[in-house]
């Protein structure tokens, strides 16, 4: 276990985060949308994924496009299973999302305790063994609390949530947790939107250049217009995990 800041410690800056290119010639790929801590629904779809693959020639590869923990009921053990080595036969690639960042921001002394909870961190915490409520009650202060709950985040976990890249480009298409900016050169896209951006990427796909597959922002059925793809099916509220796969330019989802 690991304990990152103590209260009153001097906050860490932010780094910027990777943004990878991907050769997508001669790959198989499989974006998955949110799972905010559905463990079952994403082995059911790694299953999935796998018969699927089975028969397919070529490299394969996962890219999850973020948003692992927070609402729903098994989060620790999403982050165990992403910390570990993919389904055999695949490379993974693991993006971060708002709820990624948001989690390493309180770890980090950025935001408190309070701000991470109003995005469903009580059940994230739950699933690390801590009840949130109990532990105000015992202890009362701050300080404590958050002593408490940075030493029960596992360090490889902490690493993990350090490392994720913010976005994937490829020729035709991008892989990016929440959207882009439509008109602004990808070198120049501001990591902020990236993970957090909805309507000036909305109201304004029709300018994208490159297909857009994307999460963030849950719909009934995950699905393509024009060139954006939401791949977020809500799966805390829903119970169903969606993945694409794109494998000579053509599209087919998946879900658990």
């Amino acid at each position: 276990m690991i304990r990152l800041l103590g209260l009153g410690a001097k906050k860490k800056a932010r780094p910027q985060r990777p943004r990878l290119q991907l050769d997508m010639s001669d790959l198989i790929v499989y974006a998955m949308g949110d799972v905010h801590g559905c463990l079952d629904a994403l082995l059911a779809l790694e299953r999935r994924i796998a018969d699927d693959a089975v028969a397919l020639p070529g490299r394969k590869l996962l890219v999850m496009l973020g948003d692992y923990v927070d609402r729903g009921p098994a989060s620790a053990q999403v982050l165990d299973h992403l910390v570990a080595p993919p389904p055999p036969g695949f490379h993974r690639i693991c993006l971060a999302g708002n709820h990624e960042v948001a989690m390493l921001d309180y770890l980090e002394g950025r935001i408190d305790l309070r701000s991470w909870l109003l995005m469903g961190a009580g059940p994230t915490l739950l699933s690390y063994g801590i009840d949130h409520e109990r532990l105000r009650q015992m202890h009362g202060n701050r300080r404590s609390i958050d002593n408490a709950v940075r030493d029960a985040i596992p360090a490889e976990h902490v690493a993990f949530l350090r490392t994720l890249p913010v976005l994937v480009e490829s020729q035709r298409y991008v892989f990016v947790h929440a959207g882009i900016r439509p008109g602004v050169p990808m070198r120049e896209q501001d990591e902020n939107d990236l993970v957090l951006i909805r309507a000036p990427f909305f109201d304004n796909a029709d300018r994208l250049t490159r297909y857009v597959v994307h999460g963030h922002t849950p719909v009934k059925q995950a699905g393509r217009e024009g060139m954006r793809v939401n791949l977020d099916s809500g799966a805390y509220f829903s119970g169903q995990l969606t993945a694409l796969r794109i494998w000579r330019d053509t599209g087919r989802y998946l879900t658990n």
